[in-house]
């Protein structure tokens, strides 16, 4: 039985997409609209791909974030940019993320569990600093204590490495088998969340495909059907 909800935040929380294709429009604006789709899963790959690297000390923050638009446009046939260009992609970028909102069926799916009394949590990859932003951006506080809010660089771990979720079952008091992780990545969040014992609900509201059987115990595929899976469980 499912006791607490720790939830990812980029593209799980709001919608990461919106920032990001306003930011290429005004930037590399030759990129069409039927690539905005693909051109910003390969931007969360080759992000999500390359953090470690900088959580390891081997790239520095801004040459992951200057290669990841690089390498996601060559990826789409699209002309090479600079790594100064690169870095001005990401002041617009982190321009765009000043404007991020809780997307409106999270805020209720957190109001109704907040109204059911189910412990919440947040986990979430990144620098510390932007994560943070963000989450007082996004508002967070309202429905989640600071103190359950866990930042990847700030403790050493990330997802999908097991040892960030068992920091957050000493920190929030969980109990790893009745805890409920939700996110949109299946690497990172679902087989993170799978290999630490917890439970997994994949918000696969992008469609991916992955290789293999689904290790997941419930898969969304819109914002839509959150509150309504939330109400299934603890109603």
């Amino acid at each position: 039985m499912i006791k607490s909800v720790v939830f990812d935040v980029d593209d799980t929380m709001y919608d990461q997409q919106q920032p990001f294709r306003n930011a290429v429009k005004k930037v590399v604006p030759l990129v069409s609209d039927i690539d905005m789709g693909p051109l910003y899963l390969r931007f969360r790959h080759h992000s999500d791909e390359n953090f470690p690297k900088v959580m390891a000390g081997k790239w520095t923050l801004e040459y992951m974030r200057a290669h990841r638009i690089s390498q996601s446009l060559k990826d789409l046939d699209y002309p090479h940019i600079t790594e100064e260009e690169g870095l001005y992609f990401q002041q617009v970028y982190e321009e765009e993320l000043d404007n991020i909102c809780l997307h409106e069926e999270v805020k209720k799916t957190l109001d109704f569990l907040t109204e059911m009394n189910i412990p919440l949590g947040i986990i979430t990859n990144g620098p510390t600093d932007h994560q943070t932003k963000k989450l007082n951006q996004l508002q967070l506080a309202n429905w989640i204590p600071s103190q359950h809010m866990i930042v990847s660089q700030a403790t050493g771990f990330q997802k999908p490495e097991k040892e960030i979720f068992q920091l957050a079952e000493e920190r929030f008091n969980l109990t790893a088998e009745k805890t409920l992780y939700v996110g949109d990545n299946y690497d990172n969040d679902v087989l993170g969340a799978k290999r630490a014992g917890w439970q997994a609900l994949w918000f696969n509201h992008r469609e991916r495909k992955v290789d293999g059987p689904l290790n997941c115990d419930i898969e969304i595929t819109s914002f839509d059907q959150l509150l309504e899976t939330m109400k299934v469980i603890f109603s």
